[in-house]
């Protein structure tokens, strides 16, 4: 029997306790009129009586104060049960409004009239995700830096302030504490199955929702505050997330057609889940729902019910190959937070043994490409980092994206495919599944530091193409000012450059270095897109390599200023020579420009296919000794001057033109000792 089907739980016998049977041990009758006054107020106090605390340090007693909080819980789902949607509105509605999403605790209220466990579950995430987002607007009441982790929001002193210490120990009771029902976490990393949610928990912080609601009001009365909610996050780029043919199906190689996945795929996709060793058969209701979600237009709640079921085939992948399937449970609290995608993804335990997951992952077909899916989708600070922002509420659910749905369940689908028996063989060939396959072999980062300098360096040149065309005065207009020096020290630049390149071209493509015009035929566009084509390993990038590409990229993006600078000046300065309103000196440095531009633009396109060459080449920084990198590292750091210098230099306020030319020729100067030493990384290759 495989592990998928044999595994009747993820949660560890201490939590399954804790979240299934402790909460139920008391089986008392709780009035509501305990904690309700009459006018609809929760009586905190009544509440916050029933948390425990150990006698030996008054911290709070999570088993003691479980197991008393149950009946109360119990109580609370009893007595929305007895309500109808229009009394609940009326009652509980108003109090919902510091969250900035009232709709959704509504929603709730209505998936508890029915119990449907994946629903409540799912009602579950969304309700902690929006809790920790508006109790962050609430922290930004008084503090400065919203804390990231929920845990670490729960016991910040900001929000005792407002909301009292005692109130903040009943929150924490049920999210936040990996000692306490942790409720949040169970779910987003995907250790719960629907059945081991109860629903008087989702009940019971429906309450306390309310009842935090009602705390705010008079806070914000007494201080005379007023709340501020932070915008959501939005998704910019949307291009840059199309990998699957679920978005573009492909007709020829060059010919694509927009088509979204459509019923047939999900239809396959539904056998799959059934038949998929990467699904374990308690977490099934999740993956139905999710499909289900996606059909009927609910995106946001497809993702999330998909996410920790990503995260938890993952683990079940993980715990089998690295023969460690205790860590299939979540169990003790130092392995709750650590067996994640960060850990799974590793190149190493925690032991120093090798991972042997990527290895699984990496068969020839697959290369390396579903790792880095899942590190570009998931955690490249530059990426979409979808399930941390649906987990911390920083996305507007509402209003989330299909294309972005769409790259998770076809990432998912090729999962399914990838750990299914031989004998699925017909699903994998299938005309609508092979194309995601295919599509999942050949993907690479496109939010790594490597994949993001290659995009700022084809930008970068693509705005320095556009100098040619930008208008100017006629050439003899510059000849007839007087006292306007500078085209011999302007051609000394150009030769140098053309020098130094000449000493630099046997470690570029022979492809584009065919004519005598060297700067014209090496700096080019079609020499930066040659290059950036060059595969270059992204996974496990160790410091020194991620040290250097901070450098390069800043560099780059400095150098696209310089160009976004002389665009703008050139415009400006043209119309108001076309239109007689410049001072003479106006036009004598608006000659000076027009000058500078001749070497500045062969000086910046040589800076790009020197960085472009550096990343083609930065897993060989690994050759230097740490007292060569850092005189590498040094080196990149002046050349990261003189570009910082030339956009000061080069701006409206500065208009020191003349003085880029000394820049340049120290800079260049620097280069050509640094080339003659072969300290370079792409002098290393041979």
């Amino acid at each position: 029997m495989a592990l998928s089907d044999s595994v009747t739980t993820c949660l560890s016998p201490p939590v399954h306790y804790v979240i299934c049977r402790l909460g139920f041990e008391k089986k008392d009758t709780y009035d509501i009129s305990n904690i309700l006054s009459e006018n609809g107020e929760v009586c905190w106090q009544a509440v916050t009586e029933h948390v425990c605390y150990l006698e030996s340090d008054q911290s709070v007693d999570y088993i003691k104060s479980i197991r008393s909080l149950g009946p109360v819980c119990e109580s609370v789902n009893l007595h929305f049960k007895s309500l109808t949607k229009e009394q609940f509105v009326i009652q509980y509605a108003l109090w919902f409004r510091w969250t900035n999403y009232t709709e959704l605790f509504l929603e709730v209220f209505d998936v508890l009239q029915y119990t449907r466990s994946t629903e409540v579950a799912l009602g579950l995430m969304k309700l902690t995700s929006c809790w920790e987002r508006a109790l962050g607007d609430v922290y930004l009441l008084i503090g400065k830096d919203c804390p990231f982790l929920l845990r670490d929001l729960l016991a910040s002193e900001q929000l005792a302030i407002v909301f009292g210490q005692a109130v903040m120990n009943v929150l924490r009771v049920f999210i936040g504490s990996p000692y306490g029902l942790n409720l949040r976490n169970v779910l987003w990393h995907g250790f719960a199955s629907p059945q081991e949610i109860p629903a008087k928990y989702c009940a019971m912080l429906l309450f306390l929702t309310a009842g935090l609601g009602q705390l705010l009001q008079t806070y914000l009365l007494q201080t005379k505050c007023i709340l501020v909610h932070r915008p959501y996050v939005i998704f910019v780029s949307l291009e840059e997330l199309d990998v699957f043919p679920g978005k573009y199906l492909t007709i020829s190689k060059f010919l694509l057609r927009y088509i979204y996945l459509n019923h047939e795929t999900l239809s396959i996709a539904e056998e799959l889940v059934k038949l998929s060793s990467f699904v374990l058969k308690t977490m099934l209701p999740f993956w139905m729902a999710a499909l289900t979600a996606f059909k009927q237009s609910r995106y946001a709640d497809c993702v999330i019910l998909l996410l920790p079921q990503l995260e938890a085939g993952l683990r079940l992948l993980f715990t089998t190959t690295n023969k460690c399937p205790n860590r299939l449970l979540t169990a003790e609290v130092k392995f709750l937070f650590k067996v994640n995608y960060d850990l799974m993804l590793a190149k190493h335990l925690d032991n120093e043994e090798v991972n042997k997951l990527p290895a699984v992952l990496e068969e020839p077909a697959m290369a390396s490409a579903l790792k880095e899916f899942l590190w570009d989708f998931l955690n490249h600070q530059e990426g979409p980092r979808i399930r941390d922002r649906l987990s911390h509420g920083e996305i507007n659910l509402e209003a989330f994206p299909r294309e972005v749905a769409n790259q998770i369940v076809a990432f998912a689908i090729t999962l399914l495919c990838r750990f299914s028996d031989e004998d699925m063989f017909a699903f994998k060939e299938h005309m609508v599944i092979k194309p995601l396959m295919n599509c999942a072999t050949c993907y690479r980062s496109r939010f790594h530091p490597v994949s993001r300098l290659k995009k700022q360096v084809l930008e970068c040149m693509k705005s320095i193409h556009l100098w040619p065309e930008l208008p100017t005065v006629p050439e003899e207009h510059v000849q007839m000012i007087k006292g306007l020096e500078g085209n011999g020290e302007a051609s000394t630049l150009i030769l140098m450059i053309s020098e130094i390149i000449s000493q630099l071209q046997q470690y570029m493509p022979q492809s584009c270095c065919s004519s005598d015009d060297t700067i014209n035929s090496v700096l080019t566009e079609r020499l930066l897109i040659e290059l950036c084509d060059t595969h270059i390993c992204t996974l496990y990038s160790p410091r020194p390599v991620l040290e250097t590409l901070v450098v390069l990229r800043k560099i780059s993006t400095q150098c696209h200023h310089v160009s976004e600078q002389v665009i703008a000046s050139t415009e400006s300065r043209y119309k108001q020579w076309m239109n007689k309103t410049l001072r003479s000196r106006q036009r004598h440095n608006y000659l000076r420009m027009l000058n500078s531009i001749k070497f500045l633009s062969p000086v910046l396109r040589f800076i790009l296919v020197l960085i472009t060459l550096e990343l083609v080449n930065i897993h060989l920084v690994f050759k230097k000794n740490p007292f060569d990198y850092q005189q590498y590292l040094k080196f990149l750091k002046s050349i990261l001057r003189y570009t910082e210098n030339l956009v000061t230099y080069t701006s409206p306020e500065k208009n020191k033109w003349d003085e880029t030319m000394e820049l340049t020729n120290k800079a260049l100067t620097k280069i050509r000792k640094i080339s003659d030493r072969k300290l370079m990384l792409m002098q290393l290759a041979t």
